[in-house]
């Protein structure tokens, strides 16, 4: 299988996270959750530049070392003096850069359209959507299901049913409205790059119904022609791999600012591992992965195979 670009990006979709800064264009419609990141990420690279712990910079704005741990890693939302008067302790007194810090902050503080779906969305899954809507590449490597990004709507209601029993189904109507309205990151003007690697076991397990599952497959095979999406099938026949712990997404985002970020998803939980030697061990695990299975150019026959029997 040939690479092409980075080594751990969609064999057909290169990325373009290149220098695109704070103030790149577009970043002001990445939801809160990555904003947050990137209002967090410069003041950390302010910060440091002026030489200023944790513990005076909690000082200059009447709070804690913690407190600023936390704006800098994007966890909480930003009051406007505390980021003004952070930049001016930090010696920051360009006011272009104040100005687009600011304005940034203020975008980070608004509430994201999820919200909307409050009584379904679970408090742990929350900051895993903002990750995902302002996502320049999602990579995802699934052992049970079709990804949420590739599921149609009679897939996704059968799978949600199956989860949560004892739903009403106006509630599982309401799930299904979530999970597809997550769509609009391919509708961006910039799409989001996914790369999915589906375990044979994914395409073998019959949900819905045999008149659900085919709907499903064609589904698969249009989004695979899709030059922002790629879709790999991991066979049986390839034994034994680097995964077999289970489903793992990575999420990389067009600021270089923002390291890449894992999710490990559970039944009534998430992990989100963040040493660096971590997110690197689960990236090479996914490096392999595509590796390992068949090319994205073999992904339309062998669904289509699939769809003949």
């Amino acid at each position: 299988m040939s690479l092409r670009g980075r080594r751990d990006e969609p064999p057909h979709t290169a990325s373009g996270r290149g220098a695109a800064g704070f103030a790149a264009p577009g970043l002001r419609d990445a939801g809160p959750t990555v904003l947050r990141m990137v209002v967090g990420a410069q003041l950390r690279r302010f910060r440091e530049a002026a030489g200023i712990s944790t513990e005076d910079a909690g000082y200059e704005i009447r709070g804690s070392h913690s407190k600023i741990s936390r704006m800098e890693l994007g966890r909480v939302g930003f009051k406007e003096r505390d980021v003004a008067d952070l930049l001016t302790f930090y010696g920051v007194t360009d006011a272009g850069v104040r100005e687009t810090l600011l304005e940034l902050a203020e975008h980070a503080n608004a509430p994201g359209w999820w919200q909307a779906y409050g009584d379904v969305v679970p408090a742990w899954f929350e900051p895993y959507l903002g990750l995902e809507q302002g996502a320049d590449l999602v990579r995802v490597y699934e052992v049970q299901d079709v990804p949420d990004l590739l599921q149609t709507p009679e897939y996704a209601g059968a799978l949600l049913a199956a989860r949560h029993p004892e739903a009403r189904p106006e509630e599982i109507e309401r799930r299904v409205e979530l999970r597809m309205a997550r769509r609009r990151v391919f509708e961006r003007p910039v799409p989001l790059k996914l790369w999915a690697v589906l375990d044979e076991a994914v395409l073998c397990r019959t949900v819905g119904g045999p008149a659900t599952m085919r709907a499903q497959i064609e589904h698969l095979i249009a989004m695979a022609e899709r030059p922002n999406v790629s879709v790999q099938v991991l066979p049986f026949s390839s034994g034994g791999h680097a995964a077999e712990s289970g489903r793992v997404t990575l999420l990389r985002f067009a600021e270089d600012e923002l390291p890449d970020v894992v999710y490990l998803e559970q039944l009534t939980g998430a992990l989100y591992p963040d040493r660096t030697a971590d997110i690197a061990r689960y990236r090479d695990v996914l490096n392999r992965l595509g590796v390992q299975a068949e090319p994205p150019s073999r992904t339309p026959e062998i669904l289509r195979d699939l769809l003949a029997r």
